[in-house]
Parts: C-alpha cells; structure tokens; sequence
C-alpha cells in the first residue's frame, strides 16, 4: 500500500532546550485531516473496517457468526481508538504493532535556502528537524506532547495518525531541494514536504492480508 502526505508550513529543528510539542501537534493535526480522508478513500482500508466485527464476532454453538453478534463487536477503529486512547483523545495509527504492520518513507524536502548553503542556516540541521517531523507522524506517549492543545470537531471521535511510534519505520530516504513558492510573510523554516508512505507487514495475518504487496 503506497500514499503520500503533504506537508506545507514551519518545521524547526529539535533543540537541546525544548521539546517543540506544540509545534508538533500542529503538524499532526494538518496530516490527521489527510489521514482521516484516506481511510475513507482507500477501498480496503474502509472495508477491512466495516468486516472487522464481522471477522472477530464469536460463532454461534452452530459455527456460525450471527448478526446480533457481530453487531456487539468493536469496529477496528473503535478497537485502535480504546487501544491508543489518552488525554481524552482516541488516536487511530495506521501503521501499527496491532496490524503487523510497518512503513517506509521518501520525503522529498523543499527548504529555503539554496543547494550547497550549509542546512545549519536554514532553521536547524536536517536531522533534527526531521526528529520533530517523526514526532508528529507517531501517537503521542503522553499529555505533555499534547501542549495544551483544544480538541477540533474533526479530531472527536478518532484522531488519525500514521504510526503508534516511529521504531515502525524501516527506511527512510530524503531529498532535499529548494522551496520556491513564496510566502508571506517568508521565514527560514519554511519547509514544503511530500512524504511517500509504503506499508508492508512485518508479519503476516489475516488482518493485514490487504497489505501484501
């Protein structure tokens, strides 16, 4: 399963002092809006969700699986909802140990300044600006990464992330360029970026059989 998320907005640099936490959940809620309309988008994402109480409601004593019973079954966003609920948040990961599943990703990054001007000038080093971004794409761990934030409508009753943590990811590759586009007013942590996402099971079950390549 391939997709790509955009990015278009400030990304600063992880520093020594700060944890960048709401600068973080800014960039999350943007991708939980583009998130949220891929699991509506994608056929077997939206129908893996519709099958799942049927899949896991208890058979009747006949072997059969009754509809009063699958009826009584959790959704699977209901299921990752409870399972990655804090902060009176219910946040849905795609990627995620529950599904077997992990991802890599291209990130063509587009930043101000020009090829060959050291990455220090242009609002941190890639590296670390990269860390806040991984920050943003995973659950939060706790109500400090939260930073106060108010819950949208949009983000009740599921706030769509990418992964339950970024140890899920497997590759990563990044290119670099120049952000051209003007903004206004323009700042040196502008950043325009397309994020390539490519899920692959890390083991195979029948729940993430959508996912076999």
């Amino acid at each position: 399963m391939e997709f790509r998320l955009v990015y278009e907005g400030p990304l600063k640099a992880a520093g020594s002092g700060g944890t960048r936490a709401a600068e973080k959940h800014d960039i999350r809620k943007l991708l939980h809006k583009q998130l949220a309309r891929l699991w509506q988008a994608i056929p077997h994402l939206r129908q893996r969700t519709e099958e799942h109480s049927v899949l896991h409601a208890p058979p009747s004593k006949s072997g059969t699986v009754t509809m009063a019973a699958a009826l009584a079954q959790p959704s699977l966003l209901a299921t990752l909802g409870k399972t990655f609920e804090r902060c009176g948040y219910q946040f849905v990961p795609l990627v995620s140990n529950y599904l077997k599943l992990s991802c890599s990703l291209e990130i063509l990054f587009l930043r101000r300044d020009m090829p060959g001007i050291p990455l220090i000038h242009s609002g941190g080093d890639i590296d670390n600006r990269l860390k806040v971004l991984f920050d943003a794409l995973r659950v939060p761990t706790d109500c400090n990464e939260l930073a106060g934030a108010n819950k949208d409508p949009d983000e009740s009753p599921y706030f769509y992330c990418l992964m339950e943590d970024d140890t899920l990811i497997h590759e990563v590759t990044v290119t670099t360029d120049t952000l051209l586009k003007p903004y206004a007013p323009p700042q040196e942590n502008d950043v325009h970026l397309i994020i390539k996402v490519k899920v692959r099971p890390t083991d195979f079950s029948f729940e993430n059989l959508a996912f076999v390549p």
